[in-house]
């Protein structure tokens, strides 16, 4: 497939993997800290950034709930719309894929500003594929359980703070909760994208997509 997809949140980890994926499969790549030529719009946006701190509910300030909600709901929203705007102009339709998660199925505990992003992103994907269908644009997710990433790394510390245990210890515990007994790796996230902008998918809109080794069951 011919194209320009635009990638937020691809220096690392899962955003990493998907630049690299998509650049594979044929796509000129653009990450958010690059402009994509006004010449060449966008065939494929993948909306990947997102944060993630535990804290407590009752001890959860504004400032933190409001962070958390500015990148992983607030950004999202906004590629979605930019993207769709482009795609329309460009009237040849195209692929809107976000992050969502595992979180956007059940609550955690001290995740509560995580988790509600997450429904959230469930919620707008599925609005904005009905609005967007009769432009031939698709909108779907990912939703990621336990991956290896820079932002699992940081939530595993965390976790090991808070329960007194190694890192180790808590991917353990992690690892045990998961059907198919190990972690997720980038590639298992990208492959799925891969799939999600191919010409192979283009009847499939409005899913939001569980890829966590039966962690969470849709």
């Amino acid at each position: 497939m011919v194209g320009v997809s635009l990638i937020t949140g691809a220096a690392r980890g899962m955003g990493r993997a998907i630049a690299l994926r998509l650049a594979k499969d044929g796509f000129n790549v653009a990450i958010n800290d690059l402009e994509a030529s006004s010449v060449e719009l966008e065939k494929v946006v993948v909306a990947n950034a997102g944060i993630c701190k535990l804290q407590p509910l009752i001890s959860m300030s504004e400032e933190n709930w409001d962070r958390v909600f500015a990148v992983n709901m607030r950004g999202v929203f906004l590629c979605y719309r930019e993207a769709a705007k482009i795609m329309i102009k460009q009237g040849t339709g195209g692929r809107i894929i976000g992050a969502c998660s595992s979180a956007g199925y059940t609550g955690y505990p001290l995740l509560s500003h995580y988790c509600a992003t997450k429904w959230g992103v469930r919620g707008l994907t599925q609005s904005a594929a009905m609005e967007l269908a009769a432009h031939k644009i698709t909108v779907n997710t990912y939703c990621p359980g336990f991956i290896e990433t820079p932002l699992t790394d940081g939530t595993n510390k965390e976790f090991a703070e808070l329960r007194g245990k190694t890192i180790e210890e808590v991917k353990k515990d992690f690892v045990n909760g998961i059907p198919l007994r190990r972690t997720g790796l980038p590639n298992d996230v990208a492959n799925l994208v891969s799939f999600l902008a191919s010409k192979q998918a283009d009847y499939i809109t409005g899913q939001n997509i569980l890829v966590n080794g039966g962690l969470v069951l849709s």
